[in-house]
Order: C-alpha cells, then structure tokens, then sequence
C-alpha cells in the first residue's frame, strides 16, 4: 500500500503539579483553547478539552507522523508557559507523566460527553478516584507508589 493512513483518537488526562487548584474557572476557557490549538498545530486535530482545577483531559486524532511523546511533551511545555505568562499562576507546573488511553471510533462520543461534564463526575470523586477508576477500566497496571507526584 503506498499510502499510510492512521485514525487513531487519544483520550490524554494530566493533572498539576500535586494536584494543584491552579487552574482557576475564569482561565480555564483560555487554557482549553490554548491546548487545543497547540495541538492542532502539530497536526493532532483536538475533539474536546475540558477538566477542573486540578487536571485535563483532552480527546484528540494523533497524527500518524507525531508521536505521542511528543504530542504529549509539546501541549505540556506550552500550555505551562501560558499558564505562567497568561494565567498568572508564575509556580505553575503539570505533573510529570499523564495517562493516555486509545478510544474506538464508537466512543468518541461518549468520551466527549464525559470530558465535556467533568463537574458532575467529580461531585464527590477525587482526581485520584477518577483516574484510578480510568487505569482500571483500560486494564491498564500500574503501581500506586509511582502514580503521583
């Protein structure tokens, strides 16, 4: 086949540094966007950010030369710095790693509804829960002791 062709959707979930309330209601349209369009700028076509103070999820199309290090990498190292210069928050950092699942085609649905209602999935439920419960039903093993940060 002499063309290479990729449809591959990428729910990304990060939160802040020790699950900081950092990113305040008011900035989070501006942050949202400002992750979007980094993405979009390197050819990974974003579906859906949403989140809370304390962390994002973003569901978007990795683009088939990007990989997802590096997507990963830039939408951080350039969304911290408009955190910094824009947001006000000059501490401002992400944690170090993130959590990246694979969604069917099928699903892409209900992942956008669910990134899009994060309010109601957190009344009552930690970030730590949330993602817990994320590793758990992606069958995904992981060690507690290294999960954090």
């Amino acid at each position: 086949m002499p063309q290479s062709l990729a449809q591959i959707y990428v729910h990304l979930v990060f939160s802040t540094k020790g699950r900081e309330s950092w990113v305040a209601e008011m900035i989070q349209p501006g942050l949202y966007a400002y992750l979007a369009g980094t993405l979009n700028a390197i050819a990974c076509p974003v579906l859906c950010v949403g989140g809370m103070p304390d962390h994002v999820h973003v569901l978007f199309r990795l683009a088939r030369t990007v990989a997802l290090s590096d997507a990963v990498k830039a939408v951080k190292v350039e969304s911290s710095k408009w955190m910094k210069e824009e947001g006000g928050v000059g501490e401002f950092a992400w944690q170090g790693g993130y959590g990246a699942f694979s969604v069917s085609a099928s699903q892409v649905e209900a992942v956008t509804h669910y990134i899009r209602n994060q309010e109601q999935h957190h009344t009552g439920r930690s970030f730590q829960e949330e993602f817990r419960k994320l590793l758990d039903v992606y069958q995904i093993e992981y060690n507690e002791a290294y999960v954090w940060d």
